[in-house]
């Protein structure tokens, strides 16, 4: 019984904090839309940070960018992959950063989905320009922080599962 109601306020916790970095990004970029132009950069945090529009049709640093079909793909792909994999983790920390990856993932599937130019094909809509570096969105921070974190505990070999009455989940 502790095994299921543990698994169960695992499931939870993963669904709620991915669904509330779904939302703060369409918000955002909803906001994006609505306040912002692709020929204007406004600062925000000093040059720091500066709020500039982008349709961002590939990847980071709009690597690829006329492969977008693929990263729809590949975002399928994760979001598979996570939801397989969401079912055997038992750490926080592991379950915490899975859950901003899945997230971030679908944040910016959504856009390849429903952006234009096209179904599967859509641009990303990336505002966040980092000091002239590169332009994101608020999905792409929850990806890098998920990833960052991931390599850390892989590092500190914070092990995937904890042993629950000796048994595995």
């Amino acid at each position: 019984m502790q095994q299921v109601t543990q698994s169960f306020k695992t499931r939870i916790i993963f669904y709620v904090v991915a669904i509330l970095a779904v939302v703060t990004d369409q918000v955002s970029k909803v906001w994006a839309l609505n306040n912002l132009s692709t020929d204007q950069i406004d600062p925000f945090i000093g040059s720091f940070i500066s709020f500039q529009l982008v349709h961002n049709p590939g990847a980071a640093f709009s690597l690829l960018d006329n492969a977008t079909w693929v990263f729809t793909v590949i975002a399928i792909a994760i979001i598979v992959v996570i939801l397989y994999y969401v079912r055997k983790v038992s750490s926080s920390p592991w379950l915490l950063s899975m859950a901003l990856l899945f997230g971030g993932a679908i944040g910016n599937l959504i856009d390849r989905l429903i952006q234009p130019p096209s179904f599967g094909m859509g641009h990303v809509v990336d505002f966040l320009n980092w000091n002239g570096w590169f332009v994101g969105n608020v999905a792409d921070i929850y990806i890098v922080v998920a990833a960052a974190s991931m390599f850390l505990l892989a590092v500190l070999e914070v092990p995937f599962n904890r042993h629950l009455g000796g048994e595995r989940q």
